[in-house]
């Protein structure tokens, strides 16, 4: 191993050799104390930290790092007390997590190190998301993340590199090759000659270099900071280094030939770096000596410490309020979906004339009149976005074709012109890695609306919407400030690919909200909210209602609040709850039948659910039908019949009934499609729950 110190001095030497030492002895404590049973788990990165720490010395100390199993280097060389962290990886209620996490699945805003998910692969995209945030502040800051050779095979590492090079981001993807994913070889797990290529077939530079040498990590890396800052581009580094322990320490190491242990240990990082130290008289055995043994003395300081925890009281009251992010008040600073003194048109709020201008924003280049008065159910969204988008410059907006195309139902028309590509991005076809980005946009203050095309699209985003949006905050206080459009439903014959009801995926996932307007007013007034709420939204708009329903909506900004039900008529023959284009079909239903008292309720937000608007239902009527679009099994409507049951069940007169779409993929003709929806039995339900 050959070292060059360039024009390091010999204080910043020491320094490195400080670094390097420190997670070493740290880990081969945990070792110890792990056989005695005092920890867990361990994931061991012995063998490979020359280059958490090399690149972890080579960045600024405000510069987000996406570390994971392996990268303790990282951790205390941004200097986290090792008494917090041993409370951490003991499951203590006093350690970065409260009890919540283990190991590195946690991060810290303070030392600017995202906490990873076990996915591995959606780091990347995070720090797409705060390198794009540098980017647009014109900071001159990189992003680092840091995989594995076996995380090169996952769809999130092709999206997160095709997404810095289309984008040019000042981001370094960092692969640790140590040559074998858990216990699969990498000759099983590729073809090309480096991993290193991966990023050259992406259009952005790479490297190959010895992870094993420190000097050779600190150097290639500031080198590549400086590059990234310069030219904003990414770059892609693989270390070439080794695991000198199993996966983790359960796993053992027999699938490892003997010799490949022997040659690795020849190569030892901190072995090799002491050596040419001593020989370059810059350490001397002495010193060496001193440093390691004040080191253990501090790690056994550190543990007494790190031991000394208060048995952990778990509260469920704890474990609730901690989900979200706590929001900002709505505007005015009450929860009031009215923010002037209205007057009541067909069950929609509308402020009154001599009023209006109050709430006026500036104009809308290209709205026209289309945006007084009564307005599409599209146009409020549109309207909502666009006010947004002046009310916050820290909004991004996201999304394939939103841009000069105006999105495929033209809703961003025009804000491209208004607000800049900087802030209106088309994207790559790479759902995932656009969600990972939104999430590391967060990190950095900003706000970040993503169009999903179609809400069937949603698939190919899923695990960073359901494993990292919707915790991060549980696990570690750090909220996503994310919303997350989605066109959805079907009625226009668009078939089993752009007409899914998917809502109840995310209402099964603590942590997201879920919104489903069902009239223009809501429409506005909920995205607004989710836009200025810090936790992730899903926001479900139906595509059928777009053009087809029109309502008085106020000028200005105002919310409708998150988690409160609208009632939309009175009724005493029974209640149908309901909500998105079901407001409708009740609504309808209602007007075709005058002899029918029916009573309506729109949910509007489907996490959390307004659990008093539907006992209040119960009571008025004592018979729920539960109408939705979604099908049967696993919808929404069995866990509000649940809910009833187990909670309003003196108040019932019948059975709870659910009027639901087929159990089948959405077809593509009219007539089968009519057939699948809910709509068709509706009748049918409400004539059998009205003969009980």
């Amino acid at each position: 191993m050959t070292f060059h110190r360039h024009d390091l001095r010999d204080e910043e030497l020491i320094l490195l050799y400080q670094n390097l030492v420190w997670p070493r002895l740290v880990e081969e404590k945990m070792l110890v104390l792990l056989r005695q049973g005092r920890i867990s788990k361990w994931f061991s990165g012995i063998g490979q930290e020359a280059i958490a720490v090399g690149a972890t010395m080579a960045l600024q100390p405000d510069e987000w790092i996406m570390p994971l199993h392996r990268n303790l280097g990282v951790f205390t060389t941004r200097n986290m007390p090792l008494h917090k962290l041993f409370k951490q990886w003991q499951g203590a209620q006093d350690g970065y997590t409260k009890g919540r996490e283990r190991s590195f699945h946690f991060g810290s805003k303070e030392h600017h190190i995202c906490g990873m998910i076990s996915h591995l692969g959606p780091q990347l995209a995070i720090a797409d998301g705060v390198a794009l945030a540098y980017k647009i502040n014109e900071q001159p800051k990189v992003s680092l993340a840091f995989t594995g050779d076996g995380g090169t095979s996952e769809g999130d590492f092709h999206e997160a590199l095709n997404v810095a090079a289309v984008w040019d981001l000042p981001v370094i993807f960092i692969i640790e090759n140590n040559g074998y994913g858990l216990s699969t070889p990498v000759q099983e797990q590729y073809r090309c000659q480096s991993l290193a290529d991966k990023g050259r077939g992406y259009g952005m530079e790479s490297v190959v270099i010895d992870g094993n040498n420190i000097l050779e990590v600190y150097d290639t890396v500031k080198g590549i900071r400086d590059y990234c800052i310069r030219n904003q581009k990414p770059y892609l580094v693989e270390c070439l280094t080794f695991r000198m322990r199993g996966h983790e320490e359960a796993s053992g190491t027999k699938y490892v030939p003997k010799e490949l242990f022997d040659a690795w240990q020849e190569k030892d990082p901190i072995k090799n770096f002491e050596e040419w130290l001593l020989k370059e008289g810059v350490l001397t055995e002495d010193a060496i000596a001193r440093t390691r043994e004040q080191m253990k003395q501090r790690i056994e300081e550190e543990l007494r410490i790190g031991f000394d925890s208060a048995p952990l009281v778990a509260k469920a009251e704890d474990e609730l309020k901690d989900v979200y992010a706590v929001p900002p008040l709505p505007r005015g600073g009450v929860a009031n979906t009215q923010p002037l003194r209205t007057q009541e048109t067909n069950n929609y709020t509308t402020p009154l004339k001599s009023e209006a201008s109050a709430m006026e924003s500036p104009s809308l280049e290209g709205f026209g009149e289309a945006v007084r008065g009564a307005i599409r159910f599209i146009d409020a969204i549109k309207e909502g976005l666009y006010q947004s988008m002046e009310q916050h410059s820290n909004l991004v907006l996201m999304g394939q074709d939103i841009a000069e195309y105006g999105g495929a139902f033209k809703i961003t028309e025009g804000f491209v012109e208004a607000f800049g590509k900087k802030r209106v991005r088309n994207t790559p076809l790479c759902e995932s890695a656009i969600v990972g980005a939104a999430l590391g946009l967060s990190l950095e203050g900003f706000k970040s609306m993503m169009e999903m095309q179609f809400a069937d699209f949603v698939t190919v985003g899923f695990n960073q919407i359901v494993n990292n949006l919707a915790k991060i905050h549980y696990r570690w206080g750090q909220n996503a400030d994310v919303v997350i459009r989605m066109p959805t439903g079907a009625g226009v014959g668009a078939g089993p690919f752009h007409s899914q009801s998917n809502e109840a995926w995310f209402v099964h996932t603590p942590g997201l909200k879920v919104v489903y307007p069902s009239t223009p007013h809501d429409a506005k007034g909920l995205l607004i909210a989710a836009i200025n709420d810090p936790n992730p939204v899903l926001y479900f708009e139906h595509k059928a209602l777009y053009r087809s329903i029109s309502g008085p909506v106020p000028e200005g900004m105002y919310e409708v609040e998150i988690g409160k039900a609208r009632q939309v008529q009175n009724g005493e023959d029974l209640s149908i709850i309901t909500y998105g284009a079901g407001v409708h079909w009740a609504m309808d239903y209602a007007a075709a039948h005058p002899e029918i008292s029916i009573d309506i309720l729109d949910l509007r937000t489907l996490l959390p659910l307004d659990y008093e608007a539907v006992a209040a239902a119960v009571k008025r009527t004592g018979k729920i039908l539960l109408l939705h679009e979604d099908t049967l099994v696993g919808g929404i409507g069995g866990e509000l019949a649940a809910w009833i049951g187990e909670n309003c069940f003196r108040d019932l007169d019948a059975p709870v009934m659910r009027c639901a779409s087929l159990d089948t993929p959405v077809p593509f003709n009219l007539e089968l499609e009519k057939t699948f929806l809910a709509k068709s039995r509706l009748d049918e339900t409400v004539q059998k729950l009205l003969a009980f």
